[in-house]
C-alpha cells in the first residue's frame, strides 16, 4: 500500500497544533483581544486584526457539518479505503476541521451527527521517521 499523505507543518503555529495532537490534545488558537477561536492557525485574528492569541484546549466535540463520499479514483494512499467519507466537523468552539469519522459506514454519515475526537496514530513512513497523530472523529457516545 502507498502511504497516506502526512502533514508537514510549515511554521511554528502549525507545528504546535500537530505536536499537541501527538500529546492527545486538540488545541486551537483563541484571540487574546476578542476571544474568537480560529482554525487553521494564522498570525492575525480575522475578526479584530489582533496578533495576540493563546492556544486553548478544545473540547474535541462537535457535529458533522457537511460530508462527501469519496469513490475511485483517489490518491493512491487511500485506494484501499474507498468508498470513504470525508467530513467537515464544526467543533463546539465554532471552528471547522476536515477529517473522517472512523466508526461510521458511509451509508450512515449524516449532517448533524454528534462526534468526538478520536486521535489516531499513523505511521509516517521511513522517510520522515516519527509517527503522526491525526484528528479523526468517532460518533459521540451517549451521555
Amino acid at each position: 500500500m502507498t502511504a497516506i499523505p502526512i502533514p508537514d507543518p510549515t511554521d511554528d503555529a502549525e507545528a504546535f497544533f500537530w505536536n499537541a495532537l501527538r500529546d492527545g490534545e486538540l488545541r486551537i488558537q483563541q484571540c487574546a483581544a476578542c476571544h474568537t477561536y480560529r482554525h487553521p492557525p494564522r498570525p492575525t485574528c480575522a475578526q479584530c486584526g489582533s496578533d495576540e492569541f493563546s492556544w486553548t484546549r478544545a473540547a474535541g466535540t462537535g457535529e458533522v457539518w457537511s460530508y462527501t463520499i469519496v469513490h475511485p479514483p483517489t490518491l493512491a494512499g487511500f485506494a484501499d479505503r474507498v468508498p470513504y467519507g470525508a467530513v467537515v466537523v464544526r467543533l463546539d468552539e465554532g471552528v471547522f476541521l476536515v477529517s473522517n469519522v472512523v466508526d461510521c459506514p458511509v451509508d450512515e454519515l449524516a449532517v448533524g451527527t454528534r462526534v468526538e475526537l478520536a486521535p489516531t496514530r499513523v505511521a509516517a513512513g521511513p522517510e520522515t521517521g516519527d509517527d503522526v497523530v491525526l484528528p479523526l472523529f468517532r460518533r459521540a457516545r451517549p451521555g
